[in-house]
């Protein structure tokens, strides 16, 4: 199927975003998500943030993305149009921003109540979450990675266009169950019925063994997100399906 209308501009944006983002210093801090009591938090980043990707050399990142974006967003777009497909994008991005937040603030605040339980002041708190800067005596009652954890949940932004590009595969999955997918390194054909909720039960594996609170080895991915988009297309989806006759339906 060609590259429907809707999907070849997005593809453009990210295209544009991702160019001007490594000539433009100020890019990443400014349409990057950061977590909400950085500073350098925006309140645009939930959405301009879905445009951004990692930057060079690493190209597989945005690659990857795009071509989830034609592979999954080109059929979809043929049957829905192009507002409803945009509608579902952007809620899909928009939903993996908001689960990434809420548990980035829930991994932020356990180490934060861990610090002052073991009491620590709001004053280091605070200096180990902006600069990653304490004294060594600290970890003789708190572990390293867990001063590692509030650094990284407070520092790290989010960027990407997976958690809309996972929602575009759960609503594949929804439309052509049967339809046969492969992982690029994994050659065997897996129906998208079991394929798309096989890749977002690894993801949650993934996220929860990444996180220093449930075990170590983070993966540098934010899988929360990509749950956040498949959950919220999910969401529309079973809606939509259960309402397809309704009168007022939107077309």
């Amino acid at each position: 199927m060609r590259m429907t209308e809707t999907v070849k501009q997005l593809l453009i944006i990210n295209i544009i975003f991702y160019i001007g983002s490594q000539f433009v210093d100020l890019a990443y801090p400014l349409f990057s998500l950061y977590y909400p009591e950085n500073d350098l938090f925006r309140f645009w980043q939930p959405i301009t943030s879905m445009f951004m990707h990692a930057p060079m050399p690493n190209l597989m990142h945005i690659v990857f993305n795009m071509f989830g974006l034609i592979m999954f967003g080109s059929p979809l777009e043929h049957f829905w149009g192009t507002k409803k497909f945009l509608f579902f994008y952007i809620s899909c991005g928009l939903g993996a921003a908001l689960l990434h937040l809420g548990f980035s603030y829930y991994e932020y605040n356990s180490v934060v109540n861990s610090l002052k339980e073991a009491g620590i002041s709001d004053q280091v708190i605070g200096i180990i979450s902006r600069e990653g800067k304490y004294n060594q005596e600290i970890l003789n009652v708190v572990p390293l990675s867990k001063l590692e954890q509030l650094y990284a949940s407070y520092n790290i932004p989010s960027l990407g266009a997976s958690g809309a590009i996972y929602g575009l595969l759960t609503a594949f999955a929804f439309m052509f169950p049967n339809a046969e997918l492969m992982m690029l390194f994994i050659p065997v054909p897996i129906k998208a019925k079991y394929f798309v909720p096989g890749l977002i039960a690894l993801d949650l594996f993934l996220g929860l063994k990444g996180n220093s609170l449930f075990g170590s080895g983070g993966t540098g991915v934010a899988h929360f997100a990509h749950i956040g988009g498949a959950i919220t297309g999910f969401i529309m989806m079973w809606f939509w399906k259960k309402n397809q006759f309704n009168k007022n339906r939107w077309d």
